[in-house]
């Protein structure tokens, strides 16, 4: 692909990124996890509209409310004899690819491949029904080579994926430093070197990176090679708030089953609760989780900083999400986008004032 070739919408970033997926092991059923360790429903208990729920979520700490949720029982209590069926994914063009195919009906994903998979479809696949997490991004750095953040320009900076998240973010950053990258290539004042967070600890070590700017749990591990942390991304926001995760729903499936979706609605309050309650407890449960899914825990060293950088929460940050997509549009990597019908937060506000708790606002962008 000619550097050249300017990236217009997020189709063309979620073709690009999907791409090295595809051609290895084609489609979201490679690059998902489903082990068999389904929860167990209690015996006698009453279905609600369906009787199976299909979630997908990433083994991530910023996807802790899914990881905590479906551990300790919290969403199963909700939705009584229908049966969760957990899926997990390690990119988020392959969930929206899934909640496309209805392989998963609601899933944990960030603002980027949502926005992507709303706009791809024209407002018509997906909506988002609840937050979970902000926070848990940074930028760790070789402190060798890179001392102060006027010293990043020059170096090789990992983000996970072309027009993901983090790379947005990346880029918004670099152009308020007065710096030029070319979006598409990743070249130009700073080298935006696009690695998939499972190997960026080893392309640190190796020196091929300086750098990288991406969430959690894989900024401490940089840490525990020796990387420091150069900026934490909530100091750019105001209040110190940003979304990281958000909860969407396939709207033929929000639509057929409302009392499910309300159902693991009032799961991911719950649980949200009880890991801000119980943050040793819940910290345990998510490391429980990903030892299931990954076949090994994150150390103390990892998981303890990692943990503390996230924040945990049912508001969406709608306000957050419409600047998120600003920025990819500054950078070149989108369309200025119509996101008027991207939340319904119908069900959660309901969830929310049945439980004492203030209603949550969609910025302006819920559907009609």
């Amino acid at each position: 692909m000619s550097a050249a070739r300017p990236l217009t919408t997020l189709r063309t970033i979620a073709v690009l990124a999907a791409l090295p997926l595809v051609l290895t092991a084609c489609g979201y059923g490679s690059d998902s996890t489903d082990d068999g360790k389904q929860p167990t429903v209690a015996a006698g208990a009453k279905k609600l509209s369906t009787d199976e729920v299909k979630i997908g979520y990433f083994p991530n700490l910023t996807h802790a409310t899914a990881l905590v949720g479906v551990q300790e029982g919290l969403f199963q209590k909700e939705l009584g004899g229908t049966a969760i069926k957990a899926s997990t994914f390690n990119a988020g063009p392959s969930e929206i690819e899934a909640l496309n195919a209805g392989a998963i009906d609601i899933g944990w994903i960030g603002p980027s491949p949502a926005i992507n998979g709303y706009t791809k479809s024209n407002g018509k696949n997906l909506r988002i029904i609840g937050g979970s997490a902000s926070g848990g991004v940074k930028l760790v750095v070789n402190p060798k080579k890179i001392k102060t953040l006027a010293d990043v320009k020059g170096k090789k900076i990992a983000t996970p994926q072309l027009g993901n998240t983090q790379d947005v973010a990346f880029l918004n950053w670099i152009a308020d430093q007065g710096w030029k990258v070319d979006a598409e290539s990743g070249k130009g004042d700073v080298s935006v070197v696009r690695t998939d967070n499972k190997i960026t600890p080893d392309a640190y070590k190796s020196g091929s990176i300086d750098g990288a700017w991406v969430p959690e749990p894989t900024a401490s591990k940089l840490v525990a090679e020796g990387a420091k942390v150069l900026l934490d991304e909530s100091s750019l926001w105001p209040d110190k708030k940003f979304v990281i995760t958000n909860i969407i729903v396939s709207q033929k499936f929000l639509k057929e089953h409302p009392d499910v979706v309300e159902a693991v609605l009032r799961g991911t309050v719950k649980t949200n609760a009880w890991i801000n309650a119980n943050p040793d407890k819940a910290k345990a449960a998510a490391n429980t989780a990903l030892e299931k899914l990954s076949g090994k825990a994150l150390s103390a060293a990892v998981i303890d900083p990692a943990w503390k950088s996230i924040t945990f929460l049912d508001d969406p940050l709608a306000s957050t999400l419409n600047t998120e997509a600003q920025h990819a549009v500054k950078a070149g990597l989108l369309d200025k986008p119509d996101l008027t019908g991207i939340y319904d937060l119908t069900l959660l506000n309901k969830v929310l004032k049945a439980d004492g708790k203030a209603e949550v606002s969609d910025a302006g962008l819920g559907a009609q």
